[in-house]
């Protein structure tokens, strides 16, 4: 086996094994302990983060940064991730922003001078845009690391209904839409699923009182519609082809779309109470496009907000 060959084995199997022995190592590649000595003092120089411990129980051991072995793309695939990387830039805050920005640097930097010539010609030609928010989303690594070990947090949580407030969850996933971060996670306070809006929790930490997670391992980024309504009440409206096509665009109201054949469409859903405003508000954007049939608290609301708009640009 030439040497090369034999560091990227090397390479792959020190990071399956994560603690392993000269002597094992030695046997399992058919060489003498100083060559494989030799090999991990270069694959150490490379950048694969290894330690030794002494004494009879020691050995190496690789710590939890792993490096991963080489991988081989094709042009169109480097190209390929590279936007994909590059799409997430719009987002003010992301759960793994310096490591994005340091694969993106270690994509762009390793490449052949004619492919990253195309890169910088393509950057003026394709985009995913998404709306730069001003609101940062300082909690979202640890967000998703108690989603991903089914952890309890304890996090400051700011709402327009309720101020500041502290709570434990139990988040289930991170997902974005329009610019902004949203977790669905399991309120203990309330007793149930709810959604936060990322930007709005200031503080996050690990929950030491003792609370006993619960088994979340069947809800998943598809169940992130899974907050169950405080003091539901019933929408219910008849959209345009248009006015589908706008909801369509929008996550949080997709779901509720009943789309009929010619384009057209009817929600009849259970929402919050508290969310009235900001369906008022929202309907009324849609204009002609939808005419909303119940609750009643929810016209006579859009009644109130079209009177004061008029009053607003009434002439003199």
């Amino acid at each position: 086996m030439s040497k090369s060959k034999r560091l990227v084995e090397l390479m792959m199997t020190v990071n399956r094994k994560r603690r392993f022995k000269v002597r094992e190592l030695a046997e399992e590649f058919g060489v003498s302990a100083r060559t494989i000595m030799r090999d991990l003092q270069e694959l150490s120089e490379l950048g694969v983060p290894l330690y030794s411990e002494v004494g009879p129980h020691g050995g190496y051991q690789v710590v939890r940064e792993r490096v991963l072995p080489p991988i081989a793309f094709t042009e169109e695939e480097a190209v390929a991730m590279f936007f994909a990387v590059n799409a997430l830039r719009h987002y003010s805050s992301l759960p793994f922003e310096a490591e994005s920005a340091s694969a993106l640097s270690k994509f762009y930097l390793h490449m052949p001078g004619d492919v990253r010539d195309r890169i910088d010609s393509m950057k003026n030609r394709v985009d995913f845009v998404t709306p730069t928010r001003r609101g940062d989303a300082p909690c979202l690594a640890i967000l998703l690391d108690a989603a991903v070990r089914q952890k309890v947090l304890v996090v400051e949580y700011e709402s327009k209904e309720e101020g500041a407030t502290s709570r434990r969850i139990q988040p289930v996933c991170i997902y974005a839409n329009n610019g902004l971060w949203y977790c669905t996670a399991y309120c203990f306070l309330r007793q149930g699923f709810r959604v936060f809006r990322c930007d709005r929790i200031r503080e996050a930490a690990y929950d030491e009182s003792g609370t006993e997670p619960l088994d979340l391992g069947d809800v998943g980024l598809s169940r992130r519609d899974a907050a169950e309504p405080r003091e539901p009440v019933r929408l219910r409206a008849e959209l345009t082809r248009a006015g589908v096509q706008r909801c369509e665009g929008e996550l949080w109201i997709g779901s509720m779309l009943h789309v009929l054949e010619d384009g057209s469409g009817t929600i009849d859903r259970d929402v919050p109470r508290g969310d009235i405003p900001f369906f008022a508000e929202f309907f009324i954007g849609l204009g002609k496009e939808a005419t909303v049939r119940g609750p009643a608290e929810l016209t006579a609301a859009i009644r109130r907000t079209l009177a004061e708009l008029m009053d607003r640009y009434r002439e003199d």
